[in-house]
């Protein structure tokens, strides 16, 4: 699930400083949260950490105060970074290439953000902290300036931030007399059936 906002008010942001993301472990529904205020490079650094807690079992909040001093937190670090950008493939993938000019290229290939690439090429020693920190800073507020002047469409969106695989499953159960539509609409987070015919349509439940 991802969502920037509490429930579906979009004037009650979700501060990346108070959390970046949760992990529920779960043998039958285990969940992960991102919190979609952060930056992507961010999140998608939060989502690959919580799933190495999925794995282990355990279930987990997101701090970005934290040091991670606990050798599960350093695991699941090292984990994720690996997960994104695997080291050996980097150097393979920027060969003689001078990593200063990569940067875009390397993101495209990998599919990730050139934030995180930065960082793993960091790690590899390819850059010196010097030129990731300013090139790690400007990317940011690149990013974080893009988010702030995108549109986004609801529907989409909330399907987002519900996952699209349990608003799939509560419009289901609604539409097969399981559950009543006033519980939908809380669960949904939406107010008319308009909305949730509309929110079915986009997730292709119905016609």
């Amino acid at each position: 699930m991802i969502s920037g906002v509490v429930g579906s008010n979009n004037r009650r942001k979700l501060d990346p400083n108070a959390f970046r993301g949760f992990a529920l472990a779960d043998k039958v529904a285990p969940l992960v949260f991102i919190n979609a205020a952060d930056t992507k490079a961010a999140q998608m650094f939060t989502l690959a950490h919580e799933l190495a807690h999925i794995w282990l079992g355990q279930s987990a909040l997101s701090d970005p105060l934290a040091v991670p001093a606990h050798k599960v937190e350093v695991w699941c670090n090292r984990v994720n970074a690996e997960l994104l950008v695997p080291l050996a493939a980097l150097k393979t993938e920027l060969g003689n290439e001078d990593p200063h000019q990569a940067v875009a290229r390397l993101a495209k290939a990998f599919k990730v953000s050139t934030p995180v690439i930065l960082r793993r090429l960091l790690d590899a020693r390819a850059i010196p902290r010097t030129s990731f920190e300013r090139m790690y800073d400007a990317e940011v507020r690149r990013f974080a300036a893009r988010a702030r002047s995108s549109g986004e469409d609801f529907y989409l969106t909330q399907a987002a931030r519900l996952s699209r695989r349990f608003a799939r499953a509560i419009i289901t159960s609604t539409l097969e007399g399981q559950t009543l539509f006033r519980d939908a609409f809380y669960l949904l987070g939406i107010r008319t059936e308009r909305t949730f015919r509309e929110l079915g349509r986009e997730l292709q439940v119905l016609p």
